[in-house]
């Protein structure tokens, strides 16, 4: 089994955005290699966007196995995230 992957779909010019970086980067710290997140900027990376049915930013993708576990739109606090990848960790 894979470890999950977190997708941040981000806008540079998108404010409640650079609010959820900060929340991010906390997950990291605690979370540690049991889940790697990726940031996606929607403006360079339009087909990732087009493929994940994003229309808001920022938008959090959960996937476990390739497979898409779990989608939040808007900022979305620590945590709701920890709650959410803990049983999804090996």
């Amino acid at each position: 089994m894979s470890k999950p992957v977190l997708f941040d779909f981000f806008a540079t010019w998108c404010g409640p955005c650079r609010m959820q970086t900060p929340i991010l980067e906390e997950l990291a710290k605690k979370m540690g290699d049991s889940v790697e997140i990726k940031k996606v900027d929607i403006d360079q990376h339009m087909d990732l966007a087009e493929k994940y049915g994003i229309r808001v930013v920022p938008t959090l993708v959960i996937e476990k196995d390739g497979k898409v576990v779990q989608s939040m739109e808007g900022v979305t606090d620590l945590s709701t995230l920890e709650n959410l990848l803990k049983p999804l960790v090996d």
